[in-house]
């Protein structure tokens, strides 16, 4: 409560006091091709969020706005969005007209860039997601949504933890936004998804690549931003209410909403609700112990007018999952311990229902965050503020099954804040400082990693400038980042002592360390036509090593693996060169993204053997091979080509194709140290579409898609001491059905979504799977536990 107290100045600090002059753009909207005027169509302003609808006349008006440079965004359903940049002066009449779309591709992005950007116009490589690729599609968290986006991979431990993974590179090398700001909870865990709620998800935007400077060290594979719905405009209120099945785990699913808009105040009220029994694959049967069960909960509030906006935001995720350990009996039963301590076959019975076993892990991320952006007589600031608790427990005796073995306490307070200054002569120019101060604490019985302390500070300078047809865009970040742990001493007992003694075993040694780099990105983006771009990008990202890499000396549930840390690992320095081009004419959409990035000291895990050439198992009493982190200089080679063919007169019909490829290599090696370890294998993906809007009455849009999804085998591995094994490759078939239906003067009332991933039925492992790697089955003699089998989704949604 301390904190919401000495946050409340900072939110409040606008006040509703006419400082400036108002200004007003207003207009009418038209369809191009029959000059006939639409209403409904969404004209919004990012950067203020703020804006409002066209009426029945097809006429719009925002009043109250400071002169200055804005980004105006008209879209609507059916139409192609425009993303124009307007200087106001004075009051404003500006008319647009709309042409017909065959896809609805995202053209303002407002990650990476200091203001809210024609995506065209940003050098950075940047990929977005909306929400209907989120509702045409099943998942069962809200990685797995983004796996067909081409170049994200994901790395997975059962249904429920999903890790983003882009261009081959993952875990801290990622940075992670919810909202804008940076989501932090143990994100160096094979097994720790990202805690947060799918269901409150809009939009995403996915930077590839160290091209952003905004957010500080680790993002040199990319930036994922998680952004929530736009806020209610002009006075309207707005209920919605979605519930999904899916019949592979019979997941149950539903979450409610309500948001609306009063005379500047703006609120956004949700409680997300998910049920997971064990999932299940041809080769597996129903996979023991692998079902989960998620409440979440978030509220913002926010005042918004002619002096900018300011909210405060406070979400809640909280899950309890049960950790797949893959043990068989000599039948090919999954066996578990009970409560008496015996080792017993699951049965029928056991494998029902929505019972979560033990071992388990419970997570609980809290996290209040004010993004406040102000309008100044010369320019405008960004202020983003947060404080996040994220706790993480792991139950692993069956006899005690609610006595806690690991449990992490994570407190992270995280600031941003941004100078943009006033355009001078086109140039658009910003500086910022940012940073987090984290507090780790062990609270349990086990021990991964030691207590410490990180603080982690940054500056930078960020400049932009649009010639016609060219946008130059570049700037430099400074990061210093300090790490100190704790010793501990453990007794024979496995008890912290608070003095070393002659029984006791030092379990973390206490350092102290610093890090510091330099990050740049310098790019340029020229639009050849009035429909296609050219991008170049150079950039450089800094990450330093995380505490896990530096310090781990322990065994994690669901891991299957021992992980001893290396306190000499080094900051990873990347280099990435991006080149892409974009085409959206009126028949084909065409996107080519070929990169190359080079890292220096770049850390893995390697397995140990003993000097018996045997695996390396440092505690018999609970077995498992020892991995040691590592590193070396390694180069990234790769693309993704992605291409969407609606011909004419056929303009409703979609013929899509994409494939994405990654080898990452280090130099000067043996054949069995080539290849990094656990790359994402070469993947197509193709599929065909037909989609009508406005088709009846009673039919706002309607779909009906067939996809197909190729893994290619992965056999360039790190087989060295048996680190990973190779993957063999398959195929899945996928399709999906959906329409929204008009009702009571809304187009999208009733949205019903029918989608089925792996239709044949096919049993397959991830190469990026972790489950790939649980014990043997004797029955059969393969080895792992296999992915998902078929899954049929029902989602329907209900606005109101």
């Amino acid at each position: 409560m301390n904190l919401i107290r000495r946050m409340m100045p900072v939110v409040f600090l606008i006040t509703t006091a006419g400082a400036f002059a108002q200004n007003t753009i207003s207009g009418k909207i038209k369809d191009r091709a029959t000059n006939e005027t639409l209403s409904g169509v969404s004209v919004y302003l990012p950067d203020l969020k703020t804006g409002t609808i066209s009426d029945a006349n097809g006429d719009y008006k925002i009043p109250n706005l400071k002169k200055g440079s804005y980004l105006i965004e008209i879209s609507t359903t059916g139409y192609k969005t425009i993303a124009r940049r307007i200087e106001l002066t004075g009051n404003m009449v500006v008319d647009f007209s709309l042409d017909f779309s065959a896809t609805e591709l995202n053209e303002v992005t407002v990650t990476g860039v200091t203001r809210s950007t024609e995506l065209k116009r940003n050098p950075v490589i940047v990929k977005t997601v909306d929400k209907n690729t989120f509702n045409q599609n099943s998942a069962t968290n809200l990685i797995d949504a983004l796996k067909s986006v081409p170049g994200i991979s994901e790395i997975t431990t059962g249904p429920n933890i999903s890790k983003p993974v882009i261009r081959g590179l993952g875990y801290n090398r990622v940075i992670t936004l919810n909202n804008g700001m940076k989501q932090e909870g143990q994100q160096w865990g094979d097994e720790h998804g990202i805690e947060i709620d799918e269901y409150s998800v809009d939009r995403v935007e996915i930077i590839k690549g160290p091209g952003s400077l905004m957010y500080g060290s680790d993002g040199i594979a990319g930036v994922v931003n998680f952004l929530p719905p736009k806020p209610a405009l002009n006075d309207e209120i707005k209920t919605r209410l979605l519930t999904n099945y899916q019949t592979n785990n019979n997941l149950l699913g539903y979450s409610l909403s309500n948001a609306g808009s009063k005379n500047g105040f703006q609120w956004l009220g949700r409680f997300s609700n998910k049920y997971a029994g064990n999932y299940r694959n041809p080769y597996d049967g129903r996979v023991f112990n692998s079902g989960f069960k998620e409440f979440d909960g978030n509220l913002s509030l926010g005042i918004n007018n002619n002096r900018g906006h300011s909210f405060l935001t406070l979400s809640s995720y909280n899950t309890r999952l049960g950790i797949v350990e893959g043990e068989r009996d000599d039948l090919g039963r999954f066996t578990f311990e009970n409560g008496q301590g015996l080792i017993v076959s699951a049965t029928g019975n056991d494998l029902k229902g929505y019972k979560i076993g033990v071992p388990y892990q419970r997570v609980n991320h809290l996290s209040i965050a004010s993004n406040n952006y102000f309008i100044l007589n010369k320019g405008t600031i960004n202020a983003d503020v947060g404080f996040q608790n994220n706790r993480r427990r792991e139950y692993e005796e069956a006899e005690h099954p609610d006595d806690v073995g690991l449990y992490l306490s994570l407190n992270t307070f995280n600031y941003n804040i941004r100078y943009n200054l006033e355009r001078i002569n086109g140039w658009e120019t910003s500086v910022g400082i940012g940073g987090i101060q984290q507090t780790n604490i062990n609270k349990g019985e086990e021990f991964l990693i030691p207590d410490y302390r990180l603080f982690d500070i940054g500056a930078f300078v960020y400049i932009q400038k649009t010639f016609n047809k060219l946008t130059l865009a570049g700037g430099l970040r400074f990061d210093n980042r300090n790490m100190d742990t704790k010793q501990l001493y453990l007794d024979d007992n496995e008890k912290p002592v608070a003095a070393p003694n002659g029984d006791a075993v030092l379990k973390f040694a206490h350092f102290n360390k610093n890090y510091n780099g330099v990050s740049g990105s310098i790019g340029v983006s020229y639009q050849t036509t009035e429909n296609s771009t050219l991008k170049f990008n150079l950039s450089q990202g800094f990450r330093g090593p995380n505490v896990a890499e530096l310090a781990s000396n322990g065994k994690h549930e669901g891991t299957f693996r021992y992980e001893i840390g290396n306190p000499d690992l080094k900051s990873e320095i990347s280099h990435q060169i991006d080149l892409a081009y974009f085409l959206n004419s009126e028949h084909i959409t065409l996107e080519l993204s070929p990169f190359v990035n080079f890292i220096s000291n770049y850390s893995f895990l390697e397995k140990l053997k003993n000097t018996n050439g045997n695996d390396s198992i440092p505690d018999p009493a609970d077995p498992a091979p020892a991995f040691q982190y590592t590193s070396g200089n390694a180069t990234l080679l790769g693309g993704e080509i992605y291409m969407d063919i609606h011909p004419h007169p056929l303009d409703w019909l979609h013929i899509e194709n994409a494939f994405s490829y990654v080898q990452a290599t280090r130099s000067h090696q043996t054949h069995d140290t080539r290849y990094l370890p656990f790359i994402p294998a070469p993947h197509y993906r193709g599929g065909i579409k037909a989609e009508f809007n406005d088709w009846g009455k009673k039919v706002a849009t309607f779909y009906v898609k067939f996809g197909v999804d190729y893994y290619f085998a992965q056999n360039k591995i790190y087989s060295a001491y048996d680190t990973e094994t190779a993957t063999a490759g398959y195929t899945l078939l996928d399709a999906s059905v959906g329409a929204s239906l008009k009702a009571f003067n809304k187009k999208d009332f009733v949205g019903l979504f029918l989608s089925g991933n792996n239709l044949a039925n096919i049993a397959y492992q991830n190469h990026l799977s972790r489950l790939k790697y649980a014990g043997e089955n004797p029955a059969t003699g393969r080895a792992g536990v296999f992915n998902a089998g078929r899954n049929i989704s029902l989602k329907m949604i209900l606005s109101f």
